[in-house]
C-alpha cells in the first residue's frame, strides 16, 4: 500500500521535475550525478522558504528602523515643543514679575499723590475757615461802626438842640460859634466813621472773593481726588484678582491664607494706617476718608497676598530646559513592578542641572531615602511640603532657611532611577497632591 503510493508521488514530481543527470568530466573519466524528482522537489521547497524568510526578515528589520526613527524624530519635536513651551512661560513669568513691580511702583506714587492731596485738602478747609472768621469780625465790627455812627448823630442832634434852648449867659455869636465847632466835630467823626465802613466794607468783598476762590479750588482738588480714587480703586482690583485665581488655581482658599498670614503679621503701620476722626471734635470720616481707607485695606490685602505667595511653593523647580516625563497618577512601574501610583511629577535633564525650591520655607530633611535616593524635603507655611528626589548633589542642610529661587541641590540618578531627572512632590497636610497645578497657577502672577 505505502509503495503504491509513494508511486503514486513519484510519478506526479516526475511530471514537474524530471529526472536530471548532471555530466562531471575529468582526465579520468566521465561521471554523472543523477537528481531525482524528490532531490528537486525539496531542493525547490528548501530555497524558497530561505528565500521567504530572507524577505520576511528583511522587511522586519526595515520596520523597526523606520519605527525607530519615527520615534527618535517624535521625541525630538515634542522635546523641541516643550522647550519653546517653557521658554514662553519663563518670558511670561519674568513679564508678570516687571508688571507686578511697576504696579506697586505706580500704587507708591499714587498713594503720595493721595496722601499730597489730603495735606492740601486739609489746608484749604483750613484756610476756609479763617476766612469764614475774618469775614464774620469785619461784619461784627461793620455793624458795630454803624451803630457808633448812628449813636453819634443822634448825639449831635441833643447837642444841637440844647445850643438852640441855652438861656442867659449866652450871646448870639456864641452859640453859633458852638454850634459850628459842635457841627465840625460831628462831621469829622461822621467822616472817619464813613471812611471805616467804607474799608471795612472793600475787605469784606475782597475776603468773601477769596472765600469763592478757595470753593472753587476745594471743588477742583476734590473732583482731582475722586479721578485719583477711582483709578486706585480700578488698580487695587486689578492687583488683588490675579492673586486670588492663583490660589484658586492652587488649590487653596485665598481667604484662609490672608488670614493666616494676617494672625502671624504684626507690621502694621505708616502709609497703610487708617484714617481715624479726631477724639476731640467728635466728627465722622468725610467720603473722601472713606474711599482712602478702602484703598489702604486693599493695599494691605495685596501686601499679605504677596507674602502668602512666597510662602506657597510656586512655580518650576528648575530654571533650565527639562522634559517633562512622568506625570501625577497612576502608570506602570519603569521596574516592571505592576500598575502603581506615581506621586509627583518627573523632569527630565542634564545629570547637575541645578534643583531650586520653589517656595520659602525650612529644610526639614536632607539625605539618602529608600526609593528616593538623595532627598530634600522643605516644609511650608499652611502645612505644605515640597520634596525633591533622585538628586547628585544636597547643597542645604536640615534646619536652614531657604527662600524662592534659592539653590538646594542637583539633579541626578540616584536611588530607585532608570534614568537622570528630577521627582517632585508637593504634599498638603502629608496628603500628596498634583504639582502642575501649583506650577501652572503661577504661570499668570510670577
Amino acid at each position: 500500500m505505502l509503495t503504491r503510493f509513494a508511486f503514486r508521488i513519484h510519478s506526479q514530481l516526475e511530471r514537474y521535475f524530471p529526472e536530471q543527470r548532471l555530466f562531471l568530466k575529468s582526465d579520468h573519466g566521465t561521471r554523472f550525478v543523477r537528481l531525482r524528482p524528490s532531490t528537486q522537489a525539496v531542493a525547490l521547497v528548501v530555497g524558497a522558504l530561505g528565500l521567504a524568510w530572507t524577505i520576511v526578515a528583511t522587511a522586519i528589520i526595515m520596520m523597526e528602523t523606520i519605527g525607530a526613527g519615527s520615534a527618535r524624530d517624535q521625541t525630538q519635536r515634542q522635546r523641541m515643543l516643550f522647550e519653546e513651551r517653557l521658554s514662553f512661560i519663563s518670558a511670561d513669568r519674568d513679564t508678570r514679575a516687571e508688571e507686578a513691580v511697576r504696579a506697586q511702583e505706580r500704587f507708591n506714587v499714587a498713594l503720595a499723590q493721595v496722601s499730597e492731596m489730603q495735606e492740601k485738602l486739609l489746608a484749604s478747609e483750613d484756610s476756609r475757615r479763617e476766612l469764614e472768621t475774618g469775614v464774620e469780625v469785619i461784619q461784627n465790627t461793620l455793624r458795630r461802626t454803624i451803630a457808633e455812627r448812628d449813636e453819634a448823630r443822634a448825639e449831635a442832634e441833643r447837642m444841637k438842640l440844647a445850643l438852640n434852648q441855652q438861656g442867659d449867659g449866652s450871646t448870639e455869636m456864641g452859640r453859633i460859634r458852638d454850634t459850628a465847632e459842635t457841627l465840625a466835630y460831628l462831621t469829622s467823626a461822621l467822616g472817619q466813621t464813613a471812611r471805616a465802613r467804607d474799608a471795612d466794607a472793600a475787605a469784606a468783598a475782597e475776603v468773601q472773593a477769596a472765600l469763592e476762590a478757595v470753593e472753587m479750588d476745594k471743588a477742583a482738588l476734590e473732583a482731582r481726588n475722586d479721578a485719583i480714587f477711582a483709578k486706585l480703586e480700578d488698580a487695587m482690583t486689578i492687583s488683588v484678582a490675579p492673586m486670588e485665581k492663583m490660589f484658586r488655581a492652587a488649590g487653596l482658599n485665598p481667604d484662609d491664607l490672608i488670614s493666616s498670614v494676617r494672625k502671624g503679621y504684626s507690621g502694621r503701620g505708616g502709609p497703610l494706617s487708617p484714617i481715624t476722626a479726631s477724639t476731640s471734635g467728635g466728627a465722622a470720616l468725610t467720603g473722601d476718608e472713606l474711599r482712602a481707607n478702602a484703598i489702604l485695606k486693599s493695599l494691605e490685602e495685596v501686601n499679605l497676598y504677596r507674602m502668602a505667595a512666597f510662602r506657597v511653593p510656586l512655580g518650576m523647580p528648575v530654571k533650565n530646559s527639562v522634559r517633562w516625563t512622568s506625570g501625577f497618577g497612576g502608570r506602570n512601574d519603569p521596574l516592571g513592578r505592576g500598575y502603581r501610583k506615581h506621586e509627583g511629577q518627573d523632569f527630565g535633564g542634564d545629570y547637575g542641572t541645578p534643583i531650586i525650591t520653589t517656595g520659602d520655607g525650612v529644610v526639614t530633611f536632607a539625605g539618602w531615602q529608600s526609593g528616593y535616593g538623595r532627598l530634600i524635603k522643605v516644609q511650608h507655611a499652611f502645612g505644605i511640603e515640597t520634596r525633591y528626589a533622585h538628586l547628585s548633589q544636597i547643597r542645604v542642610e536640615v534646619g536652614q532657611r531657604v527662600s524662592r529661587g534659592d539653590r538646594i541641590g542637583d539633579m541626578g540618578n540616584s536611588g530607585r532611577s532608570t534614568g537622570t531627572h528630577l521627582h517632585y512632590e508637593v504634599r498638603i497636610g502629608g496628603g500628596a497632591v498634583n504639582p502642575v497645578k501649583f506650577i501652572k497657577a503661577a504661570s499668570d502672577v510670577f
